[in-house]
């Protein structure tokens, strides 16, 4: 199962394109180690660790499989500990089935298949629970420093990830209260460094909106990935901890007894929950892509469920697996189009028909890196850069102001944003295309790649003067 959950990851890997934040990774992990430091001051300073492992990681290249290998790697290691979990909690076939149903979410295929750091997320919380489980079934000094290390893995890999954290007090009891305590609290020792850095950089991520308790209808499908398999895998969910609560409760042999039910659902629903509170507490912090973690806990808590039922459960198995692919199979599509991030830089380029001297502006500077990254043709001219470097504080490129005074020498200029048309073309919402306007420029072309927030390329073209109006052609 968890060579079948790599795979699954795997298989995206080289099919969607870059998207900006994977982009950012490339930035972060092509500086030096003095850059990414001085980078973390700024912007992104909780991603370090991971900044840090993809420094050394992309010497040896930058294509979209090698940038996105480690997160199938990582969904594979997740896939194994989740397995092993759940044989420990109830039987070998729970686990494999768990696993299944892990292999098959479509968020495992996109976040298996991005160059950020939630696959790696995923994997260091399944594995703290496992280790959890097994220093409470043989307290050895040895079993709670890995506890330990995989508590700081958690704490390491995503500054939110630690939202799983509080379900592992489900366990504490008097025998192991100081251990599990002492393993806790250093492992958690990243986390209050990494919480410290990102509370002061609470600036980038301004963007975020406030949300409400509607996020809670919308949590199946973010879990799963797809409305119908997600709300299919929470009623099992339910059914795996009722079961798992009432097989403990008859103390049945190999089930796991004691709170594990609670445990379980609380890896679930504590995330996104506590996420929420910060939300409104401290910063709004909610989004989607956080709360990846809790995916491995709805495919296990839906293994058990299966496994549990009394007669053909391997069928049952079967059939869940199957209905929950053809329940999901057009994101698991969706996701491996050359759009699958929603930031579809070739096709932009397809678009821009670059005529000599013709001019490119881009409405948010750091937009360039992708360009870069992508175009294997003669560009337009990037008149407002001033340099190949990004700047040291962030992801965007030092650009020169006069944008009238860049444009003077050109007569078609294309400019392209992250958003829609409306975005950029109605109200203030680019700046860019406002200055472009103001410096004589008319809109001649629009398009956008279709799912949002997209990206939309323009081409504008100067406005002949009065004077060369009367004067027509030669």
């Amino acid at each position: 199962m968890a060579s079948l959950a790599g795979i699954a990851a795997l298989s995206g890997t080289g099919s969607a394109t870059l998207n900006g934040d994977e982009l950012a990774t490339v930035s972060a992990a092509s500086r030096s180690l003095a850059g990414m430091w001085e980078l973390a001051q700024h912007i992104d300073g909780h991603f370090l660790p991971y900044y840090l492992f993809m420094h050394f990681w992309v010497k040896a290249g930058t294509a979209e499989l090698w940038l996105r290998f480690p997160s199938a790697v990582a969904i594979a290691v997740a896939a194994w500990f989740l397995a092993d979990l759940g044989r420990r909690l109830h039987s070998v076939r729970a686990g494999v089935i768990g696993a299944a149903v892990f292999a098959i979410l479509p968020t495992v295929s996109y976040y298996g298949a991005f160059a950020r750091s939630y696959a790696f997320a995923a994997a260091a919380v399944v594995l703290s629970f496992w280790a959890l489980h097994r220093a409470l079934e043989r307290p050895a000094g040895r079993r709670w420093m890995l506890y330990g290390v995989a508590v700081a893995l958690v704490c390491s890999t995503h500054l939110f990830a630690v939202l799983v954290l509080p379900a592992h007090l489900f366990l504490a009891r008097r025998g192991v209260l100081t251990r599990m305590a002492a393993a806790l609290a250093a492992g958690c020792v990243p986390a209050v460094v990494l919480g410290l850095i990102g509370y002061g950089e609470r600036h980038a991520i301004s963007w975020i909106p406030q949300r409400g308790p509607e996020v809670w209808l919308k949590f199946p499908k973010m879990a799963a990935g797809t409305t119908g398999l997600g709300v299919l895998l929470f009623v099992l969910a339910v059914a795996g901890a009722a079961l798992l609560w009432a097989a403990a409760r008859r103390r049945d042999t190999g089930v796991a007894g004691g709170p594990w039910p609670f445990v379980l659902a609380g890896w679930l629903l504590l995330p996104p929950g506590l996420l929420l509170a910060v939300s409104h507490l401290v910063t709004p912090v909610y989004v989607d892509r956080y709360l990846f973690v809790t995916a491995p806990a709805l495919a296990l808590l839906a293994g058990l469920a299966v496994a549990a039922i009394p007669r053909f459960p391997v069928v049952a198995a079967v059939v869940v697996v199957l209905l929950g692919f053809g329940l999901s199979v057009q994101e698991h599509v969706d996701v491996r189009e050359e759009n699958g991030r929603f930031e579809n830089i070739p096709w932009a380029l397809r678009v821009i028909k670059a005529e000599p001297d013709d001019a490119i502006v881009y409405g948010q500077s750091q937009l360039r890196s992708g360009f870069d990254y992508y175009a294997d043709s003669l560009m337009p001219v990037d008149v407002l850069r001033t340099g190949d470097a990004p700047d040291p504080g962030g992801f965007g490129y030092p650009e020169r102001s006069d944008v009238s005074a860049a444009l003077r020498q050109h007569d078609r200029v294309w400019v392209v944003w992250r958003g829609t048309k409306k975005s950029g073309l109605e109200g203030d919402g680019i700046d860019r295309v406002e200055e472009v306007r103001q410096a004589g420029f008319e809109l001649d072309l629009a398009k956008h790649s279709g799912d949002l927030p997209g990206l939309t390329v323009t081409l504008f073209t100067r406005q002949a003067t009065p004077r060369q109006q009367e004067a027509g052609p030669a």
